[in-house]
């Protein structure tokens, strides 16, 4: 579960040297005004694509409502209401409920990726370039805990509005998954009953509780 929320980064998010002072410094006021502008909206929902190397695109959305959240991947759905996190897999028709503890996730969750890298990432503006008429800033982040499977990470934010394009994520592996956010909608009306699991909705699911 992890590892997928990692991917949605969400979320959803370097080392270079003087330059690397002011890169580190261009760097962060990029993802500070990123930070900020999805920290404003009151709620969000963003489908992207995603693909890894030589794989299939699938697609896949994210809605966040204060500290509640939906993922929906090709394989798996994770939600939480804020009290128990639950993960569906899609191929053993399972579930599984536990606790929810956003401190245990940290900044992986869905919650709090927009403040990833202001604790355990190195970060550095990596230049800019054109896509479609729209100017990207492109900032890379790599963790500084040595025992991380990633790599590092390259994000893609809107130069003019400082969302969030695309990421690319490298593992120690050299493997690499790239999304594209394909849809962004900010400030919508979502029902709540949206971040708590119902059986009703997956006939024959098998139920694991572990509260």
């Amino acid at each position: 579960m992890t590892k997928q929320i990692s991917l949605l980064i969400g979320l959803l998010f370097l080392i270079l040297g003087n330059g690397y002072a002011q890169d580190e410094k261009k760097a962060l006021a990029v993802l500070d005004a990123m930070s900020n502008r999805y920290q404003s909206f009151t709620s969000y929902k963003a489908t992207f694509t995603y693909s890894s190397q030589g794989g299939r695109p699938a697609q896949g959305e994210a809605t966040v409502k204060g500290g509640k959240f939906y993922l929906k991947m090709a394989d798996q759905e994770v939600l939480s209401d804020g009290k128990v996190l639950a993960t569906y897999l899609k191929e053993s028709n399972e579930v599984t409920l536990q606790d929810y503890n956003e401190d245990e996730i940290g900044d992986l969750s869905p919650t709090r990726i927009y403040q990833a890298y202001k604790q355990g990432y190195k970060y550095a503006f990596m230049g800019e370039t054109q896509v479609n008429g729209r100017t990207y800033e492109n900032v890379r982040l790599t963790p500084t805990a040595s025992n991380s499977p990633i790599s590092n990470v390259e994000l893609q934010i809107d130069k003019a509005d400082k969302s969030i394009k695309g990421w690319k994520i490298f593992s120690k592996g050299n493997e690499s998954t790239q999304f594209t956010v394909t849809q962004f909608q900010s400030n919508i009306a979502v029902n709540d009953n949206l971040f708590t699991f119902d059986a009703k909705r997956f006939p024959g699911v098998e139920v694991i509780d572990l509260r």
